[in-house]
């Protein structure tokens, strides 16, 4: 059936493992319908899908430099573009988004913003030129590019900071999809997430995890796709949802009128009884990104971020050519878009479920025993994940007395609507693959510039190929469980973590980047300021806000690498022009990295 190498075969190869994967979802669904029970058609799920990506993880492993860091640079255009994806839309992007557009409104829609425009900076700024650099890691180009240790290690602190925040929100999040799918405590399911990732990862490095993301992309987006579309044609909002936005949207706010929202608040007392991290539907309103301005900053400060990630720069040094990477970046952008663009359909679609008395789901006005006996809101309350209470004493549920976690929005709504069990199962094996891809994604990254940038080129330069795939994988375990370990302290939610992790990288990362490309006179002075002082700038700001600080101009703890790219800006422009110019050579770098034909700058020195 395969004749010929591996990379020839991937259409066939990946259209087989869909099918396979679509015939088991039919199987599941027998086995429901013969009464298999919801617990054990979610732990079918999860650990089929997750021995999946074990096994191409086993299959993918390796002991070439080339094949660990870059995947041998032959990764298709096409597959490049679905492995990005899922790399990207994390559990964040699965798990949390919809619920963050579902209590907050249009303002998180700035994410969708910022996220996807991001692209647009990757593609015109940064990822062709990085790939004609050759580079293996981000860290890698700016020791490079700029010369020294110093600016080599400056890079690899700002990237283990903003990749560390970020895979804490990732195994955050396979902790919560494990905790409830297998019926365990979350301080324990965020080490069954952690197993599951380092399966994917430990053995093949940047070829395992590539391969293994594209088998999860197409989980997860069949997994976010099928709800949607199913709970939209039984609510009647048409075959193509998308296109019925703007009604149903309309709807609630009628209903929101009816049932007089904001027109009756909790006192404190009552919302002491709330579980920590549940919110209400009367938070809809909240003043969250509700000014232009905090639209705008928060879109601009996901777009900078986008662009500044080093586990999103690393995708595009895997491809075979310049022009392959920037192919590779509109790929990218249309499978992202399939996800994002359900994102508010979803957020809406969950909350007419529960709020339209019309539907047989809808539980405002229903009484409060009836609403706690439902099968679907015991499963939730027991994962601490929803709450009601009958804080006014009449008995109905009213707006203000029901709570949900933004986590269970995607993951409760498929039982929420009524679908069959199995849909449920889907979703969740969904949102581990999503969590997955994206912590595979950054804990390589980070384990790969500490053993390539900081190890290989900074402390032992002769170490032996062996030698230093060994460290990687043993820094892989370790970085791992110390993200599992920070991330079931619950310091910050899935969605909060993240937009810091992207303010990080804008930061420290952003202006170093994009000028090491763009202007020749920028210097290992100046970067390493610009790294060293956006960074700190950004974190002392973020630490003063969560400190009781106000903040000025409307800077938030959600867009602090405003504050540190601006510093970074200055002082990376400031400090180089005040010291010595870049070499010849290092200019005339510079200006064939913006050459898309020719050899890679570092083909020769690897």
């Amino acid at each position: 059936m395969f004749k010929g190498n591996f990379i020839n075969n991937l259409p066939k190869i990946y259209g087989t493992y869909t099918g396979g994967f679509i015939v088991f979802i039919i199987l599941m669904a027998i086995a429901e319908q013969a009464g298999m029970s919801a617990k054990v058609i979610g732990i079918c799920f999860v650990a089929f899908t997750v021995l999946i990506y074990a096994l191409i993880g086993y299959l993918s492993r390796t002991i070439q430099v080339d094949a660990y860091y870059l995947a041998g640079r032959q990764v298709p255009t096409v597959f490049n573009g679905m492995a990005t994806a899922a790399d990207w839309m994390s559990g964040a992007s699965f798990v949390a988004m919809a619920g963050g557009i579902y209590f907050k409104g249009y303002g998180y829609m700035a994410l969708l913003v910022g996220w996807t425009g991001g692209y647009v900076l990757v593609a015109s700024l940064l990822a062709p030129y990085l790939r004609k650099f050759g580079c293996y890691t981000v860290p890698d180009f700016i020791g490079t590019r700029y010369g020294g240790n110093l600016a080599r290690l400056s890079a690899v602190i700002v990237l283990t900071v903003a990749s560390f925040t970020y895979v804490t929100a990732q195994i955050n999040a396979t902790g919560t999809i494990a905790s409830v799918a297998l019926d365990i405590p979350f301080n324990i399911a965020v080490y069954v997430g952690l197993a599951s990732i380092l399966m994917c990862s430990m053995l093949g490095g940047m070829r395992a995890v590539t391969w293994t993301q594209v088998a999860q992309y197409i989980v997860l987006i069949i997994a976010y796709l099928i709800p949607v579309f199913w709970i939209s044609n039984k609510m009647g909002a048409g075959v193509f949802p998308h296109l019925m936005l703007a009604d149903e949207v309309a709807r609630i706010a009628e209903l929101e009128a009816q049932f007089g929202l904001g027109s009756v608040k909790n006192s404190a007392a009552d919302l002491k009884q709330v579980p920590k991290g549940l919110s209400g539907i009367t938070k809809a309103h909240a003043e969250v990104n509700t000014t232009p301005w905090k639209f705008i900053s928060l879109a601009v400060c996901m777009m900078a971020g986008t662009a500044s990630l080093p586990h999103v720069m690393m995708r595009y040094f895997t491809t075979p050519s310049v022009k392959a990477a920037r192919r590779s970046v509109g790929w990218s952008l249309f499978f992202i878009f399939l996800l994002y663009s359900s994102a508010p359909m979803l957020a809406t679609l969950s909350k007419l479920s529960l709020m339209d008395p019309n539907l047989a789901t809808g539980i405002i006005g229903k009484s409060i025993s009836e609403v706690q006996a439902i099968d679907w809101y015991q499963n939730w309350n027991q994962a601490n994940l929803m709450f009601v209470s009958d804080f006014n004493g009449n008995g109905t549920l009213e707006l203000n007395e029901f709570f949900m976690g933004g986590k269970a929005v995607v993951l409760a709504t498929p039982e929420i609507a009524g679908l069959p069990y199995v849909i449920s199962g889907l979703v969740a094996a969904g949102g581990m693959a999503a969590a997955m891809s994206t912590a595979d994604g950054l804990v390589l990254a980070i384990s790969n510039a500490l053993s390539h940038d900081i190890y290989y080129k900074m402390i032992n330069p002769k170490a032996e190929t062996a030698k230093r795939l060994l460290i990687a994988r043993i820094l892989l375990v370790l970085i791992g469980f110390a993200g599992a370990t920070i991330a079931a302290l619950e310091i910050q939610g899935i969605l909060g973590s993240v937009i810091w992790a992207f303010d990080f990288a804008m930061s420290g990362l952003f202006f170093p980047l994009v000028l090491g490309v763009w202007w020749k006179r920028a210097n290992a002075q100046g970067a390493v300021a610009g790294m060293l002082g956006g960074l700190a700038a950004g974190t002392a700001y973020l630490i003063a806000v969560r400190s009781g600080y106000p903040g000025f101009l409307d800077i938030t703890q959600l867009t602090f690498g405003i504050v540190g790219s601006v510093v970074s800006l200055v002082l990376m422009i400031v400090v180089s022009l005040a010291t010595k110019a870049p070499d010849a050579a290092t200019q005339k770098m510079v200006d064939d990295v913006r050459v898309p034909s020719g050899k890679a700058i570092l083909g020769r020195q690897h």
